[in-house]
């Protein structure tokens, strides 16, 4: 088959692999039609989570259709066109009979924290992606569904992981009805939170970001305030100003390892690697909610230090939630907001682009080149 392959930091590869094999009798082979670029896959292209091996295929969006089956598979059959959580899990342990899927402790011996990923280092269990023409998908009669009858096979895809996480961030939030929400990042799943926000309640929806274009979409898409951090002295007295000298009473940190916004700490953790991200945005976030307010906390950072200000959060008596989301327990919900026209994921994807030129969709997601927002793979 042909997949992508990572060859080290900034440096991808199209190239034939062997095809992947039904290994345990719960298995299934999927062929896939579509995949995406995640914005947490750029900091595997970027070479900041560790483990990160020479050949490992990437990709943890993708659907496609069932090519093989286990002989104990009885839920899906050769044929079925299914759309696959990132989450890789068991079901029966502690944790997935709890609905942690993501924290599943069957699936990676590699930590004790995550469960397993697709596409996503050793450190998340070494899985191949979907980003490649076929993918094993182990445990098949628990993670994958059958993508409903009337569901757009590109909104069935941005449920299989950014906009059911931007979804689970609102959830954490915590958000009361009227409340004032503020998320942090305008990439899809910042737009996804933002937009998520509404359905839970909230009364005022602001978000941040410094790229214009980002924030025209978060206010065409999540018909949200925005507000350019680059263009204002402080965000924090500015975030204060306007909500009454206060703050939010919620907060999405959709931003994760590689936060803009202090040179010395993207320089400690994005380049030299000695934090497990930036913590700019999740500092933002402890600033400038309201005390005793809820921090929800979606992006991805890695397994080593980050100088967060937790002194600040606990003194402001502040609540922060966080995890990888449990995708598919969001689905049902998610599913019945589709069919009534509440939300429309696919309106975030701005290119899509074949396999053969990942690499280069890679570097304009990179880059912030062309406007892009949300990149999607063409594969079959």
């Amino acid at each position: 088959m042909k997949a992508m392959t990572y060859r080290g930091p900034y440096k991808l590869r199209v190239e034939e692999k062997p095809d992947p094999t039904i290994q345990h009798p719960n298995d299934a082979i999927v062929r896939v039609e579509l995949a995406a670029i995640c914005g947490s896959d750029l900091h595997l292209y970027h070479g900041m989570l560790p483990d990160t091996r020479v050949g490992h295929t990437f990709g943890h969006e993708f659907i496609g259709r069932v090519e093989q089956v286990g002989s104990s598979v009885q839920n899906l059959k050769v044929g079925d066109r299914v759309m696959v959580p990132f989450n890789i899990y068991c079901g029966s342990c502690f944790f997935c009979a709890r609905g942690l899927f993501s924290n599943c402790h069957n699936v990676n011996s590699n930590a004790t924290a995550v469960g397993g990923i697709y596409g996503y280092s050793h450190t998340a269990g070494g899985y191949d992606g979907g980003q490649a023409e076929l993918v094993r998908v182990p445990f098949a009669d628990v993670g994958p569904a059958v993508i409903p009858d009337g569901v757009n096979p590109e909104d069935a895809l941005l449920l299989t992981d950014a906009f059911s996480t931007g979804y689970f961030g609102a959830q954490l939030a915590d958000i009361a009805e009227g409340d004032t929400a503020v998320v942090f990042g305008a990439g899809p799943i910042g737009l996804a939170a933002a937009r998520s926000c509404w359905l839970m309640g909230a009364g005022r929806v602001i978000v941040v970001d410094y790229l214009d274009y980002r924030l025209r979409k978060a206010e065409d898409f999540a018909y949200a305030e925005t507000i350019n951090f680059g263009q204002v002295n402080d965000i924090v007295l500015e975030l204060k100003k306007q909500t009454g000298g206060l703050g939010a009473d919620v907060v999405v940190e959709a931003v994760g390892a590689e936060a803009d916004g202090h040179i010395l700490q993207h320089v400690t953790s994005a380049k030299l690697k000695l934090q497990g991200g930036s913590p700019i945005a999740l500092n933002w976030a402890i600033d400038s909610v309201r005390k005793g307010g809820t921090i929800s906390v979606m992006g991805a950072y890695g397994p080593l230090f980050s100088a967060v200000k937790f002194g600040d959060a606990m003194n402001k008596g502040v609540t922060m939630r966080m995890n990888q989301a449990p995708v598919k327990r969001q689905w049902p919900r998610l599913l019945e907001h589709i069919a009534a026209g509440h939300i429309t994921p696919s309106d975030m994807i701005t290119h899509r682009i074949p396999l053969e030129h990942i690499a280069e969709g890679y570097h304009i997601f990179s880059s912030k080149l062309d406007d892009i927002i949300k990149p999607v793979i063409t594969v079959a």
